[in-house]
């Protein structure tokens, strides 16, 4: 039973998008592995950019930098 945890800052993302990634890293677990999809979970975590840091500065700090 795969759990796999994708996280992202807010801004990120649409809709579609995080669809399409909760679809895709599915299939890619059940070609490599040999998963099934019904008992793989996938949660996408969206992250205020000023929550999130690189390099000693928050993402929300850089982009308005």
């Amino acid at each position: 039973m795969p759990y796999v945890n994708i996280k992202i800052t807010r801004d990120g993302a649409t809709k579609a998008q995080k669809a399409q990634l909760i679809s895709g890293v599915t299939e890619l677990l059940r070609e490599v592995l040999g998963k099934d999809p019904s008992l793989t979970f996938v949660v996408v975590d969206e992250v205020e950019t000023s929550d999130w840091g690189v390099g000693g500065r928050t993402v929300e700090d850089i982009r308005e930098s």
